[in-house]
């Protein structure tokens, strides 16, 4: 009875501490969303007032040259916010990087605010997912919590990001057990959740309850459609797994540039320029281009030049290392390819043209589940986005044939790919300090059933105990483990990638 107890208030104590990381991190992402849309907003009437004083761009140049240095400065005091920051965070998590929460908290939000302000083609809820991650850990330092706890709390900030960022809280959720843990931990569950809808609840406050990518009334999809559901979910699969190939491609590129790395802004920073001028409604994240997908009748020819103007334009802005993500830049690629594919539909296969919002959603799931092989996550993110519940179905359908796709075609999840490309190029810092690792014995696990002394350990490491449900069992060579089991696993800090690695290699199933 007293065990229950414990872990009755356990989680009472966890729920509270996530209520506090999602309203503080909710708070920052809010400012953070508000401070880009006026930026956004400013240099959109900036670029109209220049087609009346076309002078006035020699001064702006030079602004904007002024804004890549320093933005560049920043990243070169701490590499650890370039980019989306969603790779950072999972490295953390994983004992593989090392972050000072406060440095990426202000560096990261005065740098996302500058470089997706100013219109490059960069998402804002990965830096919103670091910044919430980096209260996490910040409130775990001051409370001088233990290893797995500060965990926690930087998974359940991370939820918080998500969610405030996209006013998204389930979808948030869904990302930290799908794409950051790859497993279900009750506590991590509950706290990222308390996290979430607090963190929603403060972003409702401030922006109000009309859902970040509304797009009126949608139809259901008739049955008779959903062959063309097949076919999309291949080609969103083919392009995702194209993007992947650029994306990591990205870093080659930009090292043949005369320029030190912490410089490469100034290519998007001067390349946005020009389409500002001629494009201007293409400029950010892209969330105003699917809302006009949504309203308009696309032009086929005009939709194929927007795909490429958005996903070479993406990829310079993401390659330059600058803060910033892709998430709302792959969904609205993947907008652009659902009007193309809709508009084909019902040029070629005789579709009913009220049926193009649809295509327009469901892609944006499906190349999204493509890229990210987060199909869940995908699915949940964009019912939140748009606000309606009726495209659940064929979400799920173009979702699962693009992640199979992309599987099919040698495909990992792009997070993951940036993550081991980071952490190679990370240094080794060895302490000796001696942590102990948790890992959960899943469905596709060989350890399910399995006597401890059967399994060859690593050495490094030693098995102290498994959690099963609510009781802590310490072990010896005839204990059986079992599906559900958590391994708590005593290792040293700069074994534990390689320990993890090689249990989860040896244990899966052939």
């Amino acid at each position: 009875m007293k065990t229950i107890n414990y872990f009755d208030e356990t989680r009472i104590k966890f729920i509270g501490k996530g209520i506090l990381v999602g309203a503080i991190g909710g708070i920052i992402v809010s400012l953070f969303r508000l401070f880009i849309a006026h930026l956004n907003t400013w240099v959109g009437k900036a670029y109209q007032f220049f087609h009346i004083h076309p002078l006035w761009l020699i001064p702006w140049t030079i602004l904007s040259i002024l804004i890549a240095v320093g933005v560049g400065l920043l990243v070169k005091s701490d590499p650890n916010i370039k980019g989306s920051g969603i790779p950072q965070v999972e490295g953390q998590l994983r004992d593989e990087l090392r972050i000072n929460w406060f440095s990426v908290l202000w560096k990261k939000f005065i740098g996302g605010v500058l470089s997706v302000g100013m219109g490059l083609f960069l998402g804002r809820e990965g830096p919103s997912i670091q910044l919430g991650a980096s209260v996490g850990q910040g409130l775990a330092k001051k409370w001088h919590v233990e290893n797995f706890e500060e965990k926690i709390l930087i998974s359940s900030g991370a939820s918080a990001g998500l969610a405030a960022a996209f006013n998204a809280p389930i979808a948030g959720l869904l990302f930290v057990v799908e794409e950051i843990h790859h497993n279900f931990s009750p506590l991590v569950w509950l706290t990222s959740f308390a996290s979430a809808i607090t963190a929603n609840f403060v972003s409702l406050t401030i922006f109000g309850l009309r859902p970040t990518l509304h797009l009126g009334t949608i139809p259901s999809l008739p049955l008779h459609y959903y062959w063309l559901l097949i076919l999309l979910g291949i080609f969103l699969g083919v392009v995702g797994r194209f993007y992947q190939i650029v994306l990591l491609s990205l870093a080659k590129w930009y090292k043949k540039l005369p320029l030190p790395e912490y410089l490469h802004g100034l290519v998007p920073f001067l390349l946005v320029i020009p389409i500002g001028l001629f494009f201007p409604d293409s400029l950010g994240g892209g969330n105003q281009i699917v809302i006009q997908l949504g309203q308009t009748t696309p032009i086929l020819l005009a939709m194929a030049g927007l795909f490429v103007l958005r996903f070479v334009f993406s990829m310079v802005s993401y390659g330059s290392s600058l803060p910033g993500g892709i998430f709302l830049p792959i969904l609205t690629l993947g907008a652009v390819l659902g009007s193309l594919f809709g508009t084909v539909a019902v040029m070629f296969f005789g579709m009913d043209p009220i049926f193009m919002k649809n295509f327009i959603i469901i892609s944006m799931a499906g190349y999204f589940a493509a890229i990210g092989k987060a199909p869940l996550t995908a699915i949940i993110l964009v019912t939140e986005m748009v606000g309606s519940l009726v495209h659940l179905m064929p979400l799920g359908l173009v979702a699962l044939v693009a992640y199979i796709v992309v599987d099919l075609l040698g495909g990992d999840p792009i997070y993951e790919s940036l993550l081991e490309r980071l952490v190679k190029k990370s240094p080794s810092d060895i302490q000796g300090k001696k942590i102990i690792m948790e890992l959960p014995i899943t469905a596709e696990s060989s350890l399910d059933g399995l006597l401890i002394r059967d399994f060859n350990w690593p050495k490094d490491m030693l098995l102290i105990s498994i959690q099963r449900g609510d009781h802590e069992l310490l072990t010896h060579g005839d204990t059986v483990m079992k599906l559900g089991d958590t391994l708590k696993i005593l290792t040293d800090e700069a074994h534990l990638p390689a320990v993890r690695e090689t249990i989860l290699q040896y244990s899966i199933k052939k």
